[in-house]
């Protein structure tokens, strides 16, 4: 009776496989950490964008419902023109905070998912060392 010879050392076909199936598995792990990365900058752009948002449309009620009803108020005390004015440079720099508070968290997002980028560096780096 005659056994196959159990050879140690796996045909190149069978390494040519299995790396074709490991870069296969890793680029798909690759693509859910991009995924990941984007979700989450993507989060932080949307919260961004509200605040900017939030800031003209606040700046816009205030300055026209409170200058409105300051600007009457101030009326009875000084010309209708001055209190308008007064009331409206108050709301401006509130709407200046508001806006320069957003534009800050918008520099805080990051579009390139800087992890994925890593690792891909680091795939090439081992694909090379494989070849070797």
């Amino acid at each position: 009776m005659t056994y196959p010879s159990q050879d140690p050392e796996p045909s190149l076909g069978k390494l040519v496989g299995e790396i074709g199936e490991d870069l296969s598995k890793l680029f798909r792990q690759e693509v859910e950490l991009a995924k990941a990365e984007i979700r989450q900058e993507a989060a932080k752009a949307g919260k961004a964008a509200g605040l900017l948002g939030g800031a003209g449309f606040a700046g816009y009620m205030t300055a026209l419902l409170v200058t409105l009803a300051v600007m009457f108020g101030l009326g009875s005390v000084m010309d209708l023109g001055w209190a308008a004015l007064i009331v409206a440079v108050v709301w401006g720099a509130i709407a200046a905070v508001l806006f320069f508070k957003g534009k800050e968290r918008m520099r805080e997002v990051s579009p390139v998912p800087q992890q994925t980028v890593e690792t891909l560096k680091e795939d090439v780096q081992w694909a090379r060392a494989q070849k070797r």
